[in-house]
C-alpha cells in the first residue's frame, strides 16, 4: 500500500495536525513533486526570458531573479495546495507569498549595493 494514500487517516488517527497557512490546508510534496517543480519554474523562467528577449525587452540581473523566484513560488506553491484558481482566499495567498518574497529579495539587493 503506498504511504501517500493512507498518510491523512494515519496523521489524522495520531493526533497529528495538518499544517495551514492562513486557513489554506498544505499538502506536504514529494522530493520528485519539489525537483519536478523547480524544473518546471526554470523552464517558464527561460522561456519568458527567450519571449522578451526576442521581443526587445531584457530583463536585468534584478528583473529577472524576481521573475524566477516569482515563478519558482509559484510552481512550489501549486504543489503545497495553494493554486489561484481555487477562490480569492489562494489568490491572496498567494499574492502576500510572493510580495513578502519579492520584499526580501529587494532588500538583499539593496543591501548588496546593486
Amino acid at each position: 500500500m503506498h504511504a501517500r494514500r493512507y498518510a491523512g487517516g494515519i496523521a489524522h488517527r495520531f493526533g497529528c495536525r495538518t499544517m495551514t497557512l492562513l486557513g489554506i490546508a498544505l499538502r506536504r510534496p514529494s522530493f520528485n513533486e519539489l525537483t519536478a517543480a523547480t524544473v518546471m519554474a526554470v523552464g517558464l523562467w527561460l522561456a519568458t526570458l527567450g519571449l522578451l528577449h526576442a521581443g526587445g525587452q531584457p530583463l536585468t540581473r534584478v528583473d529577472a531573479g524576481a521573475a524566477l523566484l516569482v515563478l519558482l513560488w509559484a510552481c512550489i506553491g501549486a504543489r503545497l495546495g495553494i493554486k489561484i484558481g481555487a477562490g480569492p482566499h489562494h489568490l491572496a495567498v498567494n499574492l502576500a507569498v510572493s510580495g513578502a518574497l519579492l520584499l526580501g529579495y529587494q532588500a538583499a539587493w539593496a543591501v548588496a549595493g546593486a
